[in-house]
């Protein structure tokens, strides 16, 4: 059984728990087996919410968009605020209770799935942190909105099994919507990267960018694979074949005109360069149909 809290749901809040015959399906089908939801819901000032599980066996993602709860996980306190978004993977020891003078609102899904370690990952969450701080992000609120989309269609599959994959859309947007980045440090790479753009017909380096930022370039180019998880330079490149596609599909210069125009008088190397990237030769990408 899905290990929900026994919370008396009011009018103004949801518990979506998924039937058993159900989840068997969800576990056996090839277009959600590797995660798929459990339950899910909407908890509005949930007061006198709280809840303790020493084996958990299921996945629970939790965003607070109002009020505060605390939190004890794995044996260590914690308190959850309006922008926090919780994961608590199974085997988590925890307990949490909604602040009783400012009570938490919440939308959360239990899940399970072979996936759910990969996804744990790549959201950023590990046994040192079950809370990152998003504070409001509408793209997740429309997603766990969609989860909740299948109330009232009688526990149709086809609806649950359109939900796992709304499930597994916002695990994978959780770090587009993870901003931890200060707003100094965003307008920074906002110009470096404003800076690529408008350089694309050039060979900028290293020392450049690094220049433009006020930093040694050993310096800089940390920071920046920090912030986006890719080196300035490679970032650059790929920028030129996006314009150099571009280009490929919408003109019919050569493609030796094309490396002139972005900057590289040796038309082989960057050839090799696209291919590198893009997987073929400039020549097999013009000629490929797309519709």
């Amino acid at each position: 059984m899905t290990q929900t809290s026994q919370w008396p749901v009011p009018k103004n809040s949801i518990r979506y728990v998924v039937p058993a015959p159900i989840i068997r399906l969800l576990s056996e089908h090839p277009l959600t087996r590797d995660l798929y939801p459990l339950a899910f819901g909407h908890y509005r000032r949930a007061t006198g919410h709280h809840m303790h599980r020493e084996h958990h066996r299921d996945n629970l993602l939790i965003y607070c968009t109002e009020g505060r709860a605390f939190l004890n996980v794995n044996g260590e306190p914690h308190t959850m605020e309006a922008g926090d978004l919780l994961l608590l993977p199974a085997g988590a020891s925890h307990r949490y209770t909604a602040d009783p003078e400012n009570p938490w609102t919440i939308h959360w899904v239990h899940y399970t799935g072979p996936l759910a370690d990969e996804f744990r990952n790549y959201m950023g969450f590990d046994d040192s942190t079950p809370i990152r701080h998003l504070g409001r992000q509408p793209r997740l609120l429309v997603d766990f909105n969609g989860l909740l989309s299948v109330r009232q269609t009688g526990f149709r599959a086809r609806g649950l099994i359109h939900a796992a994959n709304r499930l597994r859309q916002l695990l994978a947007a959780v770090p587009i919507s993870v901003d931890e980045t200060s707003h100094e440090r965003q307008a920074e790479l906002d110009t470096i990267n404003n800076y690529m753009r408008e350089h694309l017909d050039e060979r900028i380096t290293l020392e450049q960018l690094a220049d433009l930022a006020g930093l040694s370039p050993a310096h800089f180019a940390t920071r920046y694979r920090e912030q986006t998880g890719t080196s300035p330079i490679q970032h650059f490149l790929h920028l030129k074949i996006e314009r150099a596609c571009q280009m490929l599909d919408a003109t019919s210069l050569s493609f030796t005109e094309i490396s002139h125009r972005l900057g590289y008088d040796d038309a082989y190397y960057f050839s090799r360069l696209f291919k590198k990237v893009m997987g073929q030769a400039p020549r097999d990408y013009r000629h490929t149909p797309r519709h």
